[in-house]
């Protein structure tokens, strides 16, 4: 057995399990706690055992802010890395070489104006791809006949990597916003259709009984049973495609554009700009966990009768 009193970290870590052990040493054995143990030991241990279980039910909100130690954690080791001269600036630059080049895109506008290209494609393709992919997917899941003549098409689609037929789209639609919008929309409706025939799908079949014996029209199976029912898989499948919109929005811009995050960090990549490169990454990371935050506080508005049928 280790000795906590041998090493002071030790200690300081695993200390407050002895006593537990001691415990259930003593209880494999048979003897009773209550019988061989002083109140004031017994007291003391279950102070021990308890305290941590105390002090989150009494600061719950705590646990909201532990994504911060993991943020600091990670500049602690990008500046470790910087520090000792590990990988050559040129390709890790330290983080105050990247606060400053972000100040400085902020201050001269070539940061807003690159975000806000890159994000009107985002949610035109985003918009796009779900009512499409919603839809069909709704007629897919109703009719199996439309499965069997589109499902080649759409698993070839889905299969083929979007960088690949990025030109293509470049081609057929310009180089203005419209391809990055097709590109957008395209990685959006993969997902959104698979969702919402599963969810479909999933409505039980007794429901859908009593919803005949009551005679209800095709609309209101729909909005009083089908989509209520389905409403937890769409919404996964929202989130989901919220951050794909952003990737399908920067391949296209990485193929040809004139404005745009995409662009921004291919100019950077090309003229050897490692801070910049690393400002349009955190844009595009702060607007994809922007948008899957608004899907998910949209989950939780929607989904907020669940909190209630709970028994």
């Amino acid at each position: 057995m280790i000795s906590c009193r041998k090493s002071p970290a030790l200690s300081r870590r695993f200390g407050y399990l002895c006593p537990v052990v001691f415990a259930c040493w003593f209880h494999e054995r048979g003897v009773f706690m209550q019988r061989t143990l002083p109140q004031s030991v017994l007291f003391n241990l279950r102070q021990t055992v308890e305290r941590p279980l105390r002090w989150r039910k009494k600061h719950p909100s705590l646990r909201r802010y532990t994504w911060l130690a993991t943020v600091l954690l990670l500049m602690v080791a990008w500046q470790g890395v910087v520090q000792f001269r590990l990988v050559e600036s040129f390709l890790i630059p330290a983080p105050i070489s990247v606060v400053e080049r972000l100040i400085e895109t902020i201050t001269d506008g070539s940061l807003l104006r690159h975000t806000l290209t890159t994000l009107q494609a985002v949610v035109m393709g985003l918009l796009l791809g779900l009512s499409i992919g919603v839809g069909m997917g709704y007629l897919i899941a109703r009719s199996p006949l439309l499965e069997d003549l589109f499902a080649p098409i759409i698993v070839t689609l889905q299969a083929t990597p979007v960088v690949a037929y990025a030109p293509l789209l470049v081609i057929w639609f310009g180089t203005g916003i419209e391809s990055k919008v097709i590109t957008c929309t395209l990685i959006v409706f993969f997902p959104m259709l698979m969702n919402t025939v599963v969810g479909v799908r999933g409505v039980p079949q007794n429901l859908r009984d009593l919803m005949c014996v009551l005679r209800a029209s095709w609309w209101q199976t729909l909005t009083r049973l089908e989509l209520p029912a389905a409403m937890p898989v769409l919404l996964t499948g929202l989130k989901t495609s919220a951050t794909l919109a952003v990737i399908g929005a920067v391949v296209g811009e990485f193929v040809y554009a004139q404005a745009g995050l995409g662009f921004m960090i291919t100019r950077a990549r090309t003229q050897y700009d490692t801070p910049l490169v690393f400002v349009g990454i955190l844009a595009l990371a702060l607007m994809a966990s922007s948008l899957y935050l608004l899907a998910s506080l949209l989950e939780r508005h929607l989904l907020a009768w669940k909190q209630h049928t709970k028994v």
